[in-house]
């Protein structure tokens, strides 16, 4: 399951979007993927600059529950849904990877700004191996992050990248110990908190 949190007075929220099923290595189900849909559409509505994406437990999501998968779930258009919402959000969005990414999270990760992990962190998606497609939205955003060599290195070679490679590749933008991808995603948040809604917002228009 997922929980939402807003943190902050209004006027200086960010809103914190939790894969709460540690018990499964938070392996995503599509009523999870469709509440981070609709908790990131309606972030900024909701008087959020900042959208934080993290999970419970020390893996951040082992990608998609695998009952699900086999349910339809691997090919439902609810992955896109979810990531495109992140995408869209006007403000600023953060990673915080509290542990390994794996398989379709890539989406939800690959759609925000910035990813800020643990080390110990893993990072893999086995489409090539399972027999799956990867969603459609994150060869592109994948490619655009660490190349098409990289890209097909992880889609189509299944290569399991450890975390210091992930920030040499620049999939991911800063390590921290384990315990502290959350507290550092909200420091990296503090600017963009404190200014108004429409700077950010702008700002985030001119980067894309």
């Amino acid at each position: 399951m997922i929980s939402v949190e807003d943190e902050g007075a209004a006027g200086a929220r960010a809103r914190v979007i939790r894969l709460d099923r540690p018990d499964k290595a938070n392996a995503l189900t599509r009523e999870m993927l469709q509440s981070v849909a609709d908790a990131a559409a309606g972030a900024w509505a909701a008087g959020a600059k900042v959208l934080i994406l993290t999970g419970s437990g020390k893996v951040f999501s082992a990608g998609a529950d695998l009952e699900a998968a086999k349910a339809g779930l691997a090919t439902d258009p609810v992955w896109d849904i979810a990531s495109n919402a992140v995408a869209a959000f006007p403000g600023l969005s953060i990673a915080a990877l509290n542990g390994t990414l794996a398989g379709g999270a890539f989406g939800i990760a690959l759609a925000c700004d910035c990813r800020i992990a643990v080390d110990g962190a893993n990072f893999f998606y086995p489409v090539m191996r399972l027999g799956y497609r990867p969603q459609p939205a994150d060869p592109a955003r994948l490619k655009a992050l660490i190349g098409p060599a990289r890209a097909k290195m992880i889609l189509m070679g299944g290569a399991r990248i450890a975390a210091a490679e992930a920030l040499a590749w620049g999939l991911v933008d800063r390590l921290v110990p384990p315990g502290e991808a959350l507290a550092a995603a909200r420091a990296l948040a503090a600017d963009a908190l404190a200014a108004d809604p429409a700077h950010v917002a702008a700002i985030r228009a001119m980067l894309g």
